[in-house]
């Protein structure tokens, strides 16, 4: 497998069950995270995957010049970008009236502004490789919910961006979806996954549903693609 394939916020949670994926299927993968300790960890275990080749980069997305060194890094390396998958997100909860100026931009920032960085970056080499955009927004972005204004705003916002994006570089041959998740078994927001969480879409199926995505036959786009727990608990026959 000579496709490479480039993650951000690939250390933990759905980025890191994506990686994982990858790598048993033989991809060349590089992810991020924020700091360098942070990516060194999660390296050291994904090389304990006997397949495909790994790189830890640091890079924050909200900083389009730490995205742009990022993909130099990548092709300094393996001298090609064929996949982008923009997963990198924060959730800040909040009323509206309780929300701070902070909270609202660090959301916006990561979850939307973030992305943009991420795809712009990542364009010009994609050109080369008719490659494929995908970016991680959630069910929250067609869904809204209370608390919700910041974390709302940047899905919905993510999604209408990235279906946006797939009509400017289709005619490039480059393939573009946006996954939407419901509930996950992750860290986010400080959760702690357990056995709890047994009912949740899993990272490691995010994975499956991506390297599905890769195997598509070119013709076909989903272009957007909802995902939700088969039996959440408020389904459950009482």
């Amino acid at each position: 497998m000579n496709k490479v394939v480039y993650i951000t916020g690939g250390s933990k949670g759905i980025g890191l069950g994506i990686a994982e994926s990858l790598l048993k299927e033989g991809y060349k993968v590089a992810i991020t995270a924020r700091t360098q300790k942070v990516i060194d960890e999660a390296v050291t275990e994904l090389k304990k995957i006997d397949k495909g080749e790994i790189l830890g980069i640091q890079s924050n997305v909200r900083n389009y010049a730490d995205e742009e060194y990022a993909i130099q890094q990548v092709l300094d390396k393996w001298g090609q970008l064929d996949v982008c998958i923009a997963n990198a997100g924060v959730g800040k909860f909040a009323a509206i009236d309780e929300m701070s100026t902070e909270d609202w931009n660090a959301v916006i920032d990561t979850n939307l502004t973030g992305v943009f960085h991420t795809v712009k970056a990542s364009i010009p080499a994609l050109k080369k490789s008719k490659g494929y955009i995908m970016t991680i927004a959630s069910l929250a972005g067609t869904n809204f919910f209370q608390r919700g204004a910041a974390y709302n705003a940047s899905k919905f916002g993510l999604v209408g961006f990235t279906q946006a994006v797939m009509l400017d570089v289709r005619p490039y041959e480059i393939k573009t979806t946006t996954i939407m998740p419901g509930s996950v078994a992750t860290y986010f927001n400080g959760h702690v996954p357990s056995a709890a969480d047994g009912w949740k879409i899993q990272p490691e199926d995010i994975g499956q549903m991506v390297v599905d995505l890769l195997k598509m036959n070119p013709r076909t786009l989903p272009s957007k693609v909802e995902v939700r727990p088969t039996v959440p608990p408020s389904a459950r026959k009482k």
